[in-house]
Formats: structure tokens, C-alpha cells, sequence
């Protein structure tokens, strides 16, 4: 991952629950910035960085993740209260998101919908990073230059919050995936993409800045053990397709 120094805060993105914002960087890049200080802290940055570099090495679109530097008196041009405390709360590193202008949510219809396929290879993902968040009400999807997006990865490995994490939970919440409906085989899936994140876990927790982690839990064992067999919440996320 790129560093790169935020130089205008632009926007509050009320349409998070973390209340996000729009960033202009030193490399004239607008990202939205993702607040060490919100409210659920670094681990929600954490999963976003662990989950948005596995989805882009299995093929996913996925837009660029930075380390984004945020100096406090980028609060001083802000009216709102809220957010220059949220701004100074968060000085150093955060995450940026590369802006995708023009990009439009994207929540599929039977019309619209992705191929078979790769519907079943973002079910399979998410039930794979426990990711609670991409639901009808919530698909956290984009549509850019005709293709799909995968965004918003902050609320997935959720069991990080609550201490231990276990490995073999079999994420029952996978029936409330926006794209089941549209999904093929996700036991096919499976043994297309679990071969493919060989090398990838470690690859892509070590882009996770030190500072971030506390020490509490180990994202690279864990995945590793999630993906060994037998997966039952593959099995699980395929029994779900067919009911």
C-alpha cells in the first residue's frame, strides 16, 4: 500500500455509519478517508485492509487502499464540531479509499444482476470473512465503468471485537447475502478459490500498519485455519443457495 498525505478535507459521507470522508491527498487523489477515531477504532481498519487485499488477489474489483497521513488542523476548515473532533481524534495514519467518481450503488435485480458465477465467488468470500455486511438493505456494492465493486469491508471478521475468534463458525448470516439469490454453485466456488489464497493471507496482513494492531489476535492463522478442511461454512453458505 501507497502513503500518501491528506491536504483538504473536502466532505462528511454521512452514508456511513462511521461517517467517512472525502479527502484531497499530495498526489492530487481524492480517497475517502476511513478514521482510525470512528467508532468501532482501528480493527475496523484492520478488516478493511485484510479483507480488500485478499478480494483484490482473488480478482475482485476492488478500489486502491492507501495509508492515508491526516495532520489535526485539516479540523480547523471544518463548521461541524462532530467532525474536527473526529479529525483530530484521528491525527496520523488512517485509511484511503480511492473516490470512484460517478460510481452509483449497485443492488442487484434479476435484470442486473452479476453472472452466476461470480455472485457465488463473493458469497463464498464473505462467508469466508464473516462479512455481516452486504445485505439487501446494505449491499455495499458499486457500479463503475460497467463493472461491479466490492467496498466496504470494515464490518467483516467481526468476532475480532468480541475477543477470541474461532476459526470453524459457520456464519449462519450468509442467508442474508444480497447476491445468494443470483449465485451458482458456491461448493464450486470453493474449490476454485480457496487454492488461490496460498501465500495470499500473509501477503495481505502484513499490509496492515503496525500501529493498528494491538496485539490481540492473529488475522493470518486464523484465515489460514478458516480454510482448511473441512470449510463448513462453504458447505453451509451452499446449503443456503439451494433451500
Amino acid at each position: 500500500m501507497r502513503t500518501v498525505v491528506a491536504t483538504r478535507y473536502v466532505t462528511p459521507l454521512r452514508e456511513g455509519g462511521s461517517l467517512p470522508g472525502l479527502v484531497e491527498a499530495d498526489d492530487d487523489g481524492m480517497y475517502v478517508c476511513k478514521f482510525r477515531g470512528a467508532g468501532q477504532g482501528p480493527k475496523a481498519l484492520v478488516a478493511e485492509v485484510v479483507c480488500g487485499e485478499l478480494a483484490r488477489r482473488l480478482g475482485f474489483a476492488m478500489p486502491e487502499l492507501v495509508r492515508l497521513e491526516l495532520d489535526p488542523e485539516l479540523a480547523r476548515a471544518e463548521p461541524d464540531p462532530e467532525i474536527q473532533d473526529l479529525i483530530r481524534a484521528s491525527a496520523g495514519l488512517n485509511l484511503g479509499v480511492d473516490f470512484l467518481p460517478g460510481a452509483l450503488p449497485f443492488a442487484p435485480t434479476p435484470e442486473s444482476a452479476p453472472g452466476a458465477e461470480l455472485a457465488a465467488d463473493v458469497v463464498w468470500f464473505d462467508a469466508l470473512i464473516t462479512n455481516v455486511d452486504r445485505t439487501p438493505r446494505n449491499p455495499n456494492l458499486l457500479e463503475w465503468h460497467r463493472r461491479m465493486w466490492l467496498i466496504d469491508h470494515g464490518a467483516a471478521l467481526y468476532q475480532q471485537h468480541a475477543g477470541t475468534m474461532d476459526p470453524g463458525l459457520r456464519f449462519a448470516a450468509i442467508r442474508e447475502h444480497v447476491l445468494l439469490p443470483f449465485a451458482g454453485s458456491i461448493a464450486e466456488s470453493d474449490a476454485r478459490l480457496a487454492p488461490q489464497l496460498d501465500g495470499s493471507i500473509e501477503a495481505a496482513v502484513a499490509e496492515v500498519p503496525e500501529e493498528w494492531l494491538d496485539g490481540s489476535q492473529d488475522y493470518a492463522g486464523y484465515l489460514r485455519a478458516r480454510l482448511g478442511e473441512p470449510r463448513g461454512w462453504a458447505e453451509e453458505a451452499e446449503d443456503a443457495r439451494r433451500a
